[in-house]
């Protein structure tokens, strides 16, 4: 079996991205890098992944994408299905879900230094471990390694520095109950508000603690919401770059030049 591959194209809110705005569009997932809009080359990663999986994007307009070359060649090959975004990041994929069905692999219109082999090992990794939800992380020093300028926020744990590379595996409709950590829109090392609000205080002073390894955090949380979630660590320190800003876009132009 296949997975579903969701990739959210979405704006967090009705400000256009400052990004975006210096590229003059209204979304940041049409934002070039290295000549091509972001939706459209994670798209093509994806269907390099796996040339018959089904493709979703979900994006608050769609005809704000749909002249991008890859997107309109998706869809009128019946390859992709765009998809309504809604209010938040769990809105969305809990609605994508009743449409996509599972598994389900999950990832955003930024996350162009991802790779084939990335998504097919997080997929890989779910089934191996019959897992109900698995994240694709990445080490610091294998982040830094790859740019000094990738990342500056990194969650510490007993043992290693890491952070997340955008890319999700929910194995069924229960892993659904791991996304509500994200209803407040997640970035959880840059605020630690809404982490206590989606975690709990326990969670927090555990994490802030350093007495868990990361594997150690995900055991708590997979006892926390009744589900097996694992991480996934990538070897691979690009995959944790996403575009975000004028540096990191800067970053991942420089190194897809490589």
């Amino acid at each position: 079996m296949i997975p579903n591959i969701l990739v959210l194209a979405g704006r967090r809110s009705p400000t256009t991205d400052p990004l975006a705005a210096s590229a003059g569009v209204t979304h940041k997932a049409m934002v070039p890098v290295k000549g091509e809009a972001m939706v459209g080359r994670v798209l093509r990663i994806a269907e390099a992944a796996w040339p018959a999986a089904p493709l979703y994007v979900s994006v608050d307009d769609f005809a704000a994408i749909a002249a991008e070359p890859t997107v309109a060649r998706l869809v009128a090959s019946g390859r992709l299905t765009p998809l309504d975004a809604r209010a938040n990041i769990v809105e969305s994929v809990v609605e994508a879900s009743r449409t996509t069905g599972f598994p389900l692999l999950i990832t955003t219109a930024d996350n162009v230094l991802m790779t084939p082999e990335g998504m097919r090992s997080i997929d890989e990794e779910g089934r191996r471990r019959r897992a109900d939800a698995v994240v694709m992380m990445a080490e610091k020093a294998d982040i830094l390694a790859a740019h000094p300028d990738g990342q500056r926020r990194f969650y510490a744990f007993r043992g290693g520095a890491y952070s997340n590379c955008n890319l999700f595996w929910l194995g069924g409709d229960r892993a659904l109950k791991a996304t509500e950590s994200f209803r407040l829109g997640g970035q959880f090392a840059k605020h630690k508000r809404r982490a206590v609000k989606a975690l709990g205080v326990t969670t927090l002073l555990l994490y802030l603690s350093r007495l868990l390894t990361l594997d150690g955090m995900f055991r708590h949380f997979s006892r926390r919401f009744g589900l097996g979630i694992r991480a996934l660590v990538a070897k691979d320190g690009r995959l944790a770059i996403d575009v975000d800003n004028e540096r990191t876009h800067r970053v991942a132009e420089e190194l897809l030049s490589r």
